[in-house]
């Protein structure tokens, strides 16, 4: 078995600004959804974590390197540099341009400001040399411009990309690959020289983007910021520069060839890339409805009681969570006054008047958070095909009665109450984020989307989640008189157990046959529909995020399921494995029925009995790890052999394995809260 590489990780720890990693990540999302995730990494998850086994490309923004430095010297470069040798790609933009060279020299000479010495890495065989164009002040906007750059057309002409002869990108800091045309013989590559005179000197070529060959991998680097784009830009912010707006306006007048560049760069690196620039979606507007619309009316009621619904200054209803801010608007009467006010303090750039009607701008860096969520209640009836194009309430909510009238043992309250939204931030951030609020939401309730642009993951994995995932969060309250007998760690393997119970009841005529597996312990694989009959290839589809907070003598957890559907990209979709085996494609609200009903049941039994030896037996039958030979690194690198999970609380169980894989006595209880599992590597790693 093998892992397709479909993680695009951009560093976020020591030395980066905040800026830089939301532009790259703009930038890159934008070129590279919905085939890859694309995902900050830290400092700690560099150094601790099997990274490299899912990563295409690991990006090193803006920022300051000596900050890298202190973070990654040593263990963390050696990772970087093993992981491009063995086929890797690379990306250092300004200071991680810096970064991957052989020596940086950084204001040579200027006292308070001088950084100068050789970098581990070594990816471009010389220095980089800076500043490029005088001004630079920390965190501030004084150096910038926008550099012309001419562009090495013949080096980076790919297929049918369209590569600009040259372009004007945003500079601010960055430095030179010194005598890089020199350097063809070892694999440097010149694909973009600064077109102005440089304040230092450089060699002839004036190199400002330059790609090496490492080993198998292949690196970039930068001097300027192409991903930066002038959409992003505040020309009227203060920013200590002389004439900033020009600088912005030109940037602006270039971010069709920026993006050009961009894109044929990627494709250099070996991604595949949209010929056609994925906008980030607009939020949309928030749907709440019930099977018994009785219901709402008892949840709003209820609301203004204990003072969350509150009237707001302009006489709008509203609830003020500690995360989102929700205006509350009745079925048809849809009120959009307040929510352009709140655009101009959350959108860094222009935005234009369409945008503003919409309540945001369509295409630039927002803060989500700040922004308010337009939440429509049904008190009669649900919402219309035409409100939900993407989501058919009558479809999920037929088919929640049908899979119900098959579960006796539950109260069927999972999926009774669904809040929706066509594109939303997170499932589970609405939720989770908003404790107080949450805290009033009736437990089964179920949050659910068509598009997530901020969806979340362990750690602080964020991403975009692409149209044809399903993607839901269910409210649950956990008691705190069932810890012993039911302890709570258990309720994702609940939820494992229910996605796979629910796809193999989804509908008769073979989908019980679908080979979809468990990887501890929150994972969802499927058999590769594409691999070749004689590779038996498992890829990831799915994965669980289970969030906990205690109050009142409960647990309340929320459950947040991302399953690949109908979405082939990033690795491939329930869809193509149903027709590989002849069957019809799933539909996202009839599988979500399917896995909400088999949730309540198997929930209701654990509550009841404890994750019992019927509990163990459905797991392993379901699971990837029988039997399996690893690796331990939080036991010194010992051999192992998968034996199973404790039946008390969850914790892997591993028998050390010694001369001739003979098993020594030896066993290891390994916690899943605190351990990663590479799977394909067969390496057990401690999670930070």
């Amino acid at each position: 078995m093998s892992g397709k590489r479909v993680n695009v990780l951009v560093y976020a720890g020591g030395g980066t600004t905040l800026e830089s990693v939301k532009h790259a990540t703009w930038s890159l999302r934008r070129l590279l959804g919905p085939n890859y995730a694309v995902l900050t990494v830290t400092g700690d998850q560099i150094l601790k974590e099997p990274w490299a086994a899912s990563c295409t490309l690991l990006v090193m923004p803006g920022g300051a390197d000596l900050g890298y430095c202190r973070t990654l010297n040593g263990e963390g470069n050696r990772r970087i540099k093993q992981y491009v040798q063995m086929g890797g790609s690379y990306l250092g933009l300004c200071a991680g341009g810096y970064y991957g060279c052989s020596r940086c020299e950084f204001e040579v000479g200027k006292k308070g400001m001088e950084v100068v010495g050789n970098r581990e890495l070594g990816f471009f065989p010389g220095a980089c040399r800076g500043l490029a164009f005088p001004g630079f002040v920390y965190h501030s906007e004084a150096g910038t411009r926008a550099a012309e750059l001419k562009v090495n057309q013949e080096a980076l002409a790919t297929g049918n990309s369209v590569v600009p002869e040259s372009f004007r990108a945003y500079y601010n800091g960055g430095g030179v690959f010194v005598d890089a045309e020199k350097l063809k013989a070892r694999g440097v590559e010149v694909l973009a020289s600064y077109m102005d005179e440089l304040a230092v000197e450089s060699g002839d070529a004036k190199a400002a983007v330059v790609f090496c060959k490492v080993g198998e991998g292949a690196v970039m680097l930068t001097g300027p910021h192409p991903e930066f784009s002038g959409t992003n830009l505040s020309p009227n912010e203060p920013s200590g520069h002389h004439d900033y707006p020009s600088v912005v306006s030109a940037l602006v007048a270039d971010e069709k060839k920026r993006v050009e560049f961009m894109r044929a760069c990627l494709i250099k690196l070996g991604l595949e890339v949209n010929q056609e620039t994925e906008a980030v979606p607009s939020l949309s507007r928030l749907h709440l409805s019930s099977s018994q619309p009785s219901q709402i009316v008892e949840l709003l009621h209820s609301w203004h009681e204990v003072g969350i619904l509150i009237k707001g200054d302009d006489g709008q209803e509203v609830i003020e969570g500690e995360n989102d801010t929700f205006i509350v608007e009745q079925q048809g009467r849809w009120n959009m006054s307040g929510v352009e006010d709140s655009l101009a303090k959350s959108t860094s750039g222009h935005v234009d008047e369409k945008a503003q009607a919409d309540g945001q701008s369509a295409d630039s860096l927002l803060d989500y958070n700040t922004i308010p969520k337009r939440l429509v209640t049904y008190e009669e009836g649900t919402p219309e095909s035409k409100e939900t194009p993407y989501f058919n309430h009558q479809a999920f909510f037929a088919n929640l009665k049908h899979y119900n009238t098959k579960h006796t043992e539950s109260d069927h309250v999972f999926g009774k109450v669904i809040l929706y939204g066509e594109v939303v931030t997170s499932t589970n951030t609405l939720l989770d984020k908003n404790p107080t609020w949450l805290s009033h939401l009736p437990t089964g309730l179920t949050a659910t989307a068509t598009t997530q642009v901020a969806g979340r993951g362990r750690g602080t994995n964020v991403w975009v989640s692409p149209p044809g995932s399903l993607m839901f969060s269910t409210v649950l309250r956990h008691s705190l008189s069932l810890s012993t007998s039911a302890p709570v760690v258990f309720v994702q393997y609940i939820a494992a157990l229910a996605i796979v119970a629910g796809i193999h009841s989804y509908d008769r005529g073979g989908y019980a046959r679908l080979p979809v597996k468990l990887k501890w312990p929150n994972d969802i694989y499927a058999l590769d529909p594409t691999a070749a009959e004689s590779e038996k290839k498992y890829v990831k589809i799915g994965g669980i995020l289970v969030n906990s907070s205690y109050a009142g003598g409960d647990y309340t957890l929320v459950c947040g399921v991302g399953l690949n559907v109908t979405n082939a990209a990033p690795t491939t979709s329930l869809s193509l494995l149903a027709k590989k085996f002849g069957l019809p494609p799933f539909t996202l609200e009839k599988l979500l029925a399917s896995i909400l009903t088999q949730f309540e049941e198997l929930y209701t039994r654990f509550c009841r009995t404890g994750f019992d030896k019927r509990f163990l037996d459905s797991y392993y039958a379901s699971w990837l790890h029988t039997d399996q030979i690893v690796t331990l690194e939080t036991e010194g690198g010992a051999r192992a052999r998968i034996q199973g999970i404790t039946g008390d609380w969850g914790m892997l169980v591993a028998e050390e394995l010694g001369w001739e894989d003979r098993a020594t006595g030896r066993r290891f209880q390994l916690q899943s809260d605190s351990n990663s599992f590479d799977f394909f590597k067969g390496l057990l790693k401690r999670k930070m």
